[in-house]
C-alpha cells in the first residue's frame, strides 16, 4: 500500500476545473504578490459562539481530537473563551501558561469556542449555524488519513451527520454537525493507492 499526498493526484471533484497557480493568481481581485509587510501574517482562529459548553467541548475533544490550549474568563461580561487545535504532536505545547499564550497566537488552525454564560439553559435559545437563511457561515473543516475510517467512527460515536459519503454526487466528501449545528467537512488529505 502506497500512500500519496492529493496534491500529486487530487479527488475527482477537485480536477473538474484543475488550475494553475498563474491562472489562480490571474483571478480578478487576487493579489498575485502580497505586499512583502504581510509576509510573517498567520491564520489564527476562527470563532463560533456555543450554547452548551460542556457538549460543544466533547464533540471537538472526543469526537475530532482536538486539544484545549487555553481559556480566558470575563466573567463581568459573562462568557468565556476556548482555544483549541489539532496537535499532533503534543510535546510541541509550551507547559508555561504564558509561553502557550503566545505559542496559541503564532500557530494556524486554532477553534475559538465562544460560551456565553447561561444559554445552555434556555430551551428556546440557539445560535445560527449559517445553513439556513439568511445563509451566512458555511462550515469549518476536518483533514483525516481515511475519511471511510473516520467517517464509520463518526457513525460508532452517533455523531449526527448532515452529508454521508454515500450521499449526493461527491463520494469522497462527508459534513458531520457539532452539537449546535455547525457543520464540519470531513475530507481526506492522503489517498490509498
Amino acid at each position: 500500500m502506497q500512500i500519496r499526498p492529493f496534491s500529486t493526484d487530487p479527488i475527482p471533484y477537485l480536477m473538474e476545473n484543475p488550475m494553475t497557480l498563474d491562472e489562480l493568481n490571474a483571478i480578478a481581485g487576487v493579489t498575485a504578490k502580497p505586499d512583502v509587510a504581510t509576509a510573517d501574517f498567520v491564520y489564527n482562529h476562527t470563532m463560533i459562539r456555543v450554547k452548551d459548553l460542556q457538549k460543544s467541548l466533547d464533540f471537538y475533544t472526543r469526537v475530532l481530537g482536538f486539544t484545549l490550549l487555553e481559556k480566558k474568563d470575563f466573567p463581568d461580561a459573562e462568557f468565556s473563551l476556548y482555544f483549541l487545535a489539532l496537535i499532533n504532536d503534543k510535546s510541541q505545547i509550551p507547559a508555561d501558561p504564558a509561553a502557550r499564550h503566545q505559542w496559541r497566537k503564532s500557530i494556524p488552525g486554532v477553534l475559538e469556542l465562544t460560551y456565553n454564560y447561561g444559554t445552555e439553559k434556555d430551551p428556546e435559545f440557539s445560535y445560527h449555524s449559517g445553513n439556513s437563511d439568511p445563509r451566512g457561515f458555511g462550515h469549518l473543516c476536518v483533514s483525516v488519513p481515511d475519511i471511510k475510517a473516520a467517517c464509520q467512527r463518526f457513525e460508532d460515536l452517533g455523531v449526527d451527520f448532515q452529508k454521508r459519503l454515500t450521499d449526493g454526487r461527491m463520494r469522497d466528501i462527508a459534513f458531520i454537525k457539532d452539537p449546535d449545528g455547525y457543520w464540519v467537512e470531513i475530507i481526506q488529505f492522503t489517498e490509498v493507492i
